[in-house]
Order: C-alpha cells, then sequence, then structure tokens
C-alpha cells in the first residue's frame, strides 16, 4: 500500500495585538501534504481560532513554504519569514483581517522534507489533478 497523503500536527503561536498578557495564544495546526496536489501544502487551524467557529483551512505553495524558511517570500494572501533561526512566521491575510502564526522552523523542515520524500521538488506530476480541475472548471464541455 502507497501512502499518498498524511497530517503533521503542531502547535503554533497565533500573535496579537490584543492585552499584552494575550500577546501570544498556543494554537493548534495540522498541516497535510497530499501527493494528488503536489503543489500544494494545507494548514488547518481549529475551529475556536475562527472568527466563524469553523476549522480554517488555508493553502498555499510548498515551494512558498520552502523560499519562507530561508528568506522573506510570498505575496497576496500568503507571507513566509524566518524569524531568527528557530522560528518562521506565517502571515495570513483575509477580507476579515491580518494572523500572524509563528511556527519552530524545524517543524516546517520535517514536514517539507516528508513532502519531498513522497514528491521531489520538480518531480510533481500534474497530469491526473490539471484534468480533474479542467474538467471541474469546464463542466464536462
Amino acid at each position: 500500500m502507497t501512502i499518498t497523503a498524511f497530517d503533521q500536527p503542531t502547535r503554533a503561536r497565533l500573535i496579537t495585538s490584543e492585552q499584552p498578557e494575550q500577546y501570544e495564544r498556543a494554537v493548534p495546526v495540522v498541516l497535510h501534504y497530499d501527493a494528488n496536489d503536489p503543489l500544494a501544502v494545507h494548514a488547518t487551524f481549529a475551529a475556536e481560532f475562527s472568527l466563524d467557529g469553523t476549522p480554517a483551512v488555508w493553502t498555499f505553495a510548498r515551494e512558498l513554504l520552502d523560499a519562507g524558511l530561508r528568506a522573506p517570500s510570498g505575496s497576496g494572501d500568503v507571507h513566509i519569514w524566518p524569524c531568527g533561526r528557530a522560528q518562521t512566521v506565517v502571515e495570513l491575510h483575509s477580507p476579515d483581517g491580518l494572523a500572524l502564526v509563528q511556527f519552530d522552523t524545524a517543524v516546517l523542515r520535517r514536514f517539507l522534507l516528508r513532502s519531498y520524500a513522497m514528491v521531489p521538488a520538480g518531480q510533481e506530476d500534474l497530469g491526473p489533478g490539471l484534468e480533474r480541475g479542467l474538467a471541474t472548471l469546464f463542466g464536462g464541455v
């Protein structure tokens, strides 16, 4: 049996501008990688930390996560940058506001290494996923 996806539960710190005693809040996060969607990574934040009470899932490029471990990277809704030697910040923009989430860099590196063991960089096969996406987009036309 070939494993095509994995989850890596972890904890991160949500950095807020609220009262000093709540400046950083621990938040559970599940990092997810699926070889059937090889260019993407997913981060699911627990429901109690979202505005609408449901888990918040952010999807962004695996390459962005990799680049953000070494230097400030990203545009649009997701920006990632190293914060010292041991921390990495993920900045998430939505219509509802901005969230800064700090991860241990070692956790993100471990996650990326596991994903690259499944699908090495540059060897992502987009054929099946691209076909499914086009079929969905065009509704079988």
